[in-house]
């Protein structure tokens, strides 16, 4: 996708390049893209200003004549993480495209691979999550100091439990978001609106959880984790890109509250949905009510989105968990997350949380 120009960001209704129409119905593009990952592709969804505005155009690699379209790469980013794949600043002159929907409703169109790719953010972090919880739980099992196992110390198997906890509520929701996904292409319009919400929240909250577990987990295997013969170091660097991509933080809060003012039966749809673990935990219960209570309330909203978001994604996730997690799992999550018994760090449960079955569920069972 090449969405992104300079003067803008996330604003991609201030693209500046240009779409001029051809006799033969095609198009001419001019102008430059900002960030446009994947440069060697073959086919490019692109954002252009055309005569009847913001529009979205397939701007292919090779013309159907087989010749090169004209897509000159300015240069690659030096990025922090993500080096295998190459993000570019690509120059369009001249550049033949497709117009794909109608002028004019560029965003929309192209909202709908936004949201497939939002997924894919989702899905990403997840793994990361779980790769950062693998690397600490392998690393104590077989590391010993202090006279035994690290994985033996009540205070290290805190925080492994809490690692694993956060990668549990995060996978749960990515395969519940997968299957509303599936769900909406075939045509289940229940399904479709509880992904249009839901995907906003998850991503949002998902992403955002990356960075901090990247690095708790990384500090777990002390200095070797902050070193490059280990993997930590490039999951650390990897793991705040998902939380940019396909909206910052900010602009994924403002896309829920456009949802919640917009589109009720989305709302009707994630109530539903955590709704039906109402009755299984009382601190579930109370949270539930409390959201519903927030997004009652339209005061000062903007200001609210991301402690609203927050709330919404771990209610979620606690509704998931309650349902189709191991009781200790669930149990552990609606005490800390929900009923308020946790700290600002991660290895800050509650004292009476079962801590070993926790991380032995989440150890990988290597030598």
């Amino acid at each position: 996708m090449g969405m992104t120009e300079k003067q803008g960001g996330s604003d991609v209704r201030t693209n500046t390049t240009r779409a001029i129409p051809q006799p033969d119905g095609t198009y001419r593009l001019i102008g430059h893209k900002w960030f446009t990952s994947a440069p060697m592709c073959d086919m490019f969804l692109v954002l252009a200003q055309a005569p009847g505005g913001l529009t979205c155009f397939v701007l292919p690699r090779v013309l159907p004549d087989g010749t090169r379209n004209t897509f000159r790469i300015v240069r690659l980013k030096n990025k922090l993480g993500n080096r295998s794949n190459a993000s570019s600043e690509p120059e369009f002159d001249d550049t033949f495209a497709w117009r794909l929907g109608d002028e004019g409703r560029g965003v929309r169109t192209i909202i709908e691979m936004v949201m497939m790719t939002r997924l894919d953010c989702v899905i990403g972090t997840t793994s990361l999550l779980r790769a950062c919880v693998s690397q600490a739980t392998h690393h104590a099992r077989h590391r010993q100091a202090f006279g035994g196992y690290l994985m033996d110390k009540p205070l290290m198997r805190h925080v492994l439990a809490d690692l694993a906890i956060e990668s549990e509520a995060a996978t749960a929701l990515m395969v519940r978001l997968a299957a509303a996904t599936d769900a909406s292409v075939g045509g289940d319009e229940r399904e479709a609106a509880f992904r249009r919400l839901g995907l906003a929240v998850g991503k949002y909250w998902i992403c955002k959880r990356g960075p901090a577990a990247s690095a708790e987990a990384l500090e777990c295997l002390g200095g070797n984790g902050y070193v490059e013969d280990f993997p930590m170091a490039r999951i650390y660097r990897e793991a705040p890109l998902n939380s940019i991509w396909e909206g910052s933080g900010n602009v994924n809060a403002l896309d829920v509250l456009r949802a919640l003012g917009r589109e009720p039966q989305a709302v009707e749809a994630f109530l539903d949905e955590v709704g039906a673990a109402v009755g299984a935990d009382k601190r579930l219960d109370a949270a539930v009510a409390d959201v519903k209570a927030q997004l009652a309330d339209t005061s000062d909203v903007e200001v609210r989105a991301r402690r609203l978001v927050e709330r919404m994604a771990l209610v979620l996730q606690g509704s998931l968990l309650v349902r189709y997690a191991p009781a200790p799992v669930a149990d552990a999550f609606c005490a800390s997350r929900l009923g308020g018994d946790w700290g600002y760090a991660f290895g800050t449960l509650p004292t009476n949380v079962d801590t070993a079955s926790i991380v032995e569920r989440a150890t990988p069972k290597v030598a």
